[in-house]
């Protein structure tokens, strides 16, 4: 008698499905270029619908948590998205009350990623209030390489940028291929502008920052996020000592 392996009729190991392969960086370049081509100009829902149809339980949302916009978005289209959360240490309590708000009324599944150091360590091995000398060093130590190891999960994740945030925004493509990372960046809300976000607020009541009512049109970490003036740009906020606009995350 040929002897009949468990793999021969079907059974599932007892270890569990295994999970699907990465995709190799070949195929989600040229899935994105295509993507790009005819998403473009696609409601935000039908972008993010695509993104979880593609990639399946390989696609995440990143969310700084300045509101919920996305990850509600998301949430319509793909209940039980995870939603990545960079938890830097250096967070406004505001912020990380959005954070919870969401995990706990939102049909996703929010993960907290934190920075290899807490803060104390980072001050033991670099100094005092990194952020204040070095802040490009402070944001790959706690935003940048925590995203990266988060993204080792999946293929694609999608973020909330939009091209009237900033002049270095404003050919963001609603699908590109994040080279440096070797997957899929979605964009859903792109082409929105600030009145749509506002009426997207509105219509579903989704959480939002309450600094946003206090003066901050762009939240990051406490230490280098300040209040913006009447007629500056929405992120003049951010890091206003130094010469930098980006954390490095969308680089």
């Amino acid at each position: 008698m040929i002897p009949v392996s468990a793999t021969d009729l079907g059974l599932v190991s007892l270890a569990g499905p295994v999970a699907p392969a990465r995709r190799r960086p070949e195929e989600l370049k040229s899935l994105a270029e295509e993507a790009a081509r005819e998403l473009e100009g696609a409601p935000a829902e039908e972008i993010a619908r695509w993104a979880a149809e593609e990639f399946g339980d390989r696609f995440c949302v990143t969310s700084s948590m300045a509101d919920a916009v996305l990850a509600h978005l998301v949430s319509r289209v793909a209940p039980g998205v995870d939603v990545v959360f960079l938890d830097t240490g250096l967070h406004f309590p505001e912020t990380l009350k959005v954070r919870d708000t969401v995990a706990r009324t939102l049909p996703v599944n929010v993960r907290s990623i934190r920075a290899r150091m807490t803060v104390g360590q980072q001050d033991g091995e670099y100094g005092p209030r990194l952020f204040s000398k070095a802040p490009d060093e402070c944001c790959a130590l706690r935003k940048v390489e925590p995203l990266e190891r988060a993204l080792g999960d999946y293929d694609a994740w999608a973020a909330g940028l939009r091209r009237d945030e900033s002049p270095t925004r404003a050919n963001t493509p609603v699908v590109t291929f994040d080279a440096r990372r070797g997957r899929v960046k979605v964009n859903p809300i792109a082409a929105w502008t600030q009145g749509d976000v506002d009426a997207y607020i509105s219509r579903w009541n989704v959480p939002v920052n309450e600094l946003f009512r206090q003066g901050y049109t762009s939240i990051g970490c406490w230490p280098c996020t300040r209040r913006t003036k009447a007629g500056e740009d929405p992120r003049a906020g951010r890091w206003a000592m130094f010469e930098k606009t980006e954390c490095g995350l969308h680089a």
